[in-house]
């Protein structure tokens, strides 16, 4: 006689995929030139805020022209458009709130392994042809292809549990972002490798008045809702998956023979 046993899989393998991620992410601050070795992953959240300032200028009817990364892990967005006060001030926004927009789809992608390999395949894509479009200096283009090589390798060549897990990851790093670099919300000026600028929050509050830390607050708070909104959908999306069952023997109710 067998009973059944239910087997870690779908959104229990998914639970732990995120919570190896989280203890993955402590253990390279704690390890010895570990910070070195996240250094990228802080450029890949300048990535995302640089390109959230993009993505603003074209939803406000205007273009993105260039972007530039610089080895500080600072970057610079240059758009144009005749923007009004409302879309100077998503323009700006959409940089503030850009880690928390990609980390949200990227949370909910990672719950199942099939979509965690196709998000991996978009964002190298994405990466490519934003490195294609818009990058326009040396540092730059090296991180952000090497970003597209890595996102597209594991996509095609190591398949769907090694997408999982990078996607998840990728997402923990974008989403621990908004908190470890949450300074910036409240600085009035940003130091970049191209010099000093006033700071996204300066220049939304100069087109829509309010102090800037005002704004600040506000666009943390809304990445914050965001990250929450997509932690959700990943535990929802987890839930909903059924382990399977796995027969297993019972010794105690087995027949002997006379």
């Amino acid at each position: 006689m067998t009973t059944p046993r239910r087997a870690l899989t779908g959104g229990g393998r998914a639970r732990l995929v995120l919570a190896l991620t989280l203890l993955g992410t402590l253990a390279l601050y704690l390890i010895p030139f570990g910070r070195f070795v996240a250094f990228p992953l802080i450029l890949l959240s300048t990535f995302a805020h640089e390109m959230g300032h993009g993505v603003g200028a074209w939803l406000s009817g205007g273009s993105f022209t260039s972007m530039m990364l610089y080895a500080d892990a600072s970057g610079i967005a240059q758009t144009r458009g005749d923007f009004g006060r409302l879309a100077r001030a998503v323009v700006s926004a959409g940089g503030l709130v850009g880690p928390s927009l990609l980390a949200a789809p990227l949370f909910v992608a990672s719950a199942r392994p099939r979509f965690a390999r196709l998000a991996l395949f978009l964002l190298g894509t994405a990466c490519l042809l934003a490195a294609l479009a818009v990058v326009r200096n040396g540092f730059g283009l090296f991180f952000v292809i090497a970003c597209a090589a890595v996102c597209l390798g594991i996509a095609i060549k190591l398949g769907r549990q090694a997408s999982q897990l990078a996607c998840a990851f990728v997402a923990v790093q974008l989403a621990l972002s908004v908190f470890s670099r949450g300074d910036y919300l409240f600085a009035k000026s940003a130091e970049t490798g191209a010099g000093t600028a006033p700071s996204d929050v300066a220049q939304i509050a100069d087109a829509l008045l309010l102090p800037y830390w005002f704004w600040g607050a506000s666009c943390g708070a809304l990445s914050v809702a965001v990250l929450g909104f997509g932690l959700w959908m990943f535990w929802r999306a987890t839930r909903a998956q059924p382990a399977a069952v796995v027969p297993q023997c019972d010794l105690t109710a087995l027949d002997h023979p006379a």
